[in-house]
């Protein structure tokens, strides 16, 4: 038994000797060299984001306060143009005329996808199909979406009046009316990109688990239930950012007043950024513009911060 222990003992291989183990590496790499490509990705990112983000808004800042008409040299005129912005009427009717733009876009551009995207859900086929028909809109450009509306509101040959006198109707004043003009142009807003916020909402519709639905349906829930309880509270977050990012684009409300309107009838589709655009390319007034413009940031921005306190409180 000992020559065979002995035996055994001398067939085993050698163990090696332990490796000292060093200090542990950061994860850092060892020259700058290393990560160059990356750091020249980045500087480009950060060049584009200075040249086409960050001077341009540090410029408006410094043109709001001064008189700058590209002829003359600028001069540095103080709080000079937002006292001129404060004097002209046109600036609170163009303010209340965004405001009541945002408001009716709530009511329609916010309420509409989100009910399209919950009909859309509930189809078993031709899901992708529906997607398209919808996103459709949003591919064309908007001058020519704006364009294509313009000619649906015409008084004589246009297709809605054409429609409402096949059912002998009176036909409406659609864009020459102070009374249905804003609502006229929140429409066509509502119907170029509800595209987008449909397929965000499906998105969101999809992640709800739906044995929720079956269990609801087996406890007797009416539709109305099943969205309140279910369908609402899983959307929540998306909805809050939906509705953010509603407003911030409705305020700045511009293609649909230039294009459709001009601002009329009697003022009543001035909208902000249509007041800045006479103001700088009209009236050739790039201070005064800059200034409305600056303003709007700021109405904006701490609206902004307002909303997401808000909502993160409630959340």
């Amino acid at each position: 038994m000992t020559a065979t222990l002995i035996e055994t003992t001398s067939l085993r291989r050698p163990e090696k000797p332990a490796r000292r183990r060093g200090p542990r590496s950061s994860g850092r790499p060892g020259r700058f060299g290393d990560n160059l490509t990356g750091y020249g990705f980045l500087c480009a990112a950060l060049i584009c984001f200075a040249l086409f983000s960050w001077y341009p808004i540090i410029r408006g800042v410094l043109l709001s306060f001064q008189q700058v008409d590209f002829v003359n040299p600028a001069t540095w005129v103080g709080w000079a143009n937002f006292q001129k912005l404060f004097a002209d009427p046109l600036f609170a009717v163009a303010w209340r005329n965004t405001l009541y733009f945002t408001l009716l876009a709530l009511v329609f551009g916010f309420a509409i996808p989100f009910v399209v995207a919950m009909v859309i859900n509930e189809f078993r086929h031709a899901k992708g199909f529906f997607r398209l028909v919808v996103y459709l809109p949003v591919m064309l450009p908007p001058v020519v979406t704006a364009l294509l509306w313009k000619w649906f509101y015409d008084p004589g040959p246009g297709l809605f009046n054409t429609l409402l006198h096949a059912v002998n109707l009176p036909g409406l004043s659609w864009l020459d009316s102070s009374s249905t003009s804003m609502l006229s142009l929140v429409l066509v807003s509502t119907w170029a990109n509800m595209g987008s916020a449909t397929l965000i909402y499906l998105a969101a519709l999809g992640g709800i688990p739906g044995e929720l639905y079956e269990a609801s349906e087996l406890d007797g829930a009416t539709i109305w239930q099943r969205v309140r309880y279910i369908t609402i509270p899983h959307t929540r977050f998306v909805l809050l950012v939906m509705m953010l990012l509603q407003i911030v684009a409705t305020m700045q409300v511009f293609t649909e007043p230039y294009v459709m309107t001009g601002g009329g009838p009697e003022d009543s589709t001035v909208t902000v950024l249509l007041l800045l655009y006479r103001y700088a390319f009209v009236y050739n007034d790039f201070g005064t513009a800059s200034a409305m413009s600056l303003l709007l940031f700021l109405a904006l921005g701490a609206f902004s911060a307002l909303y997401l306190r808000l909502t993160r409180t409630r959340g």
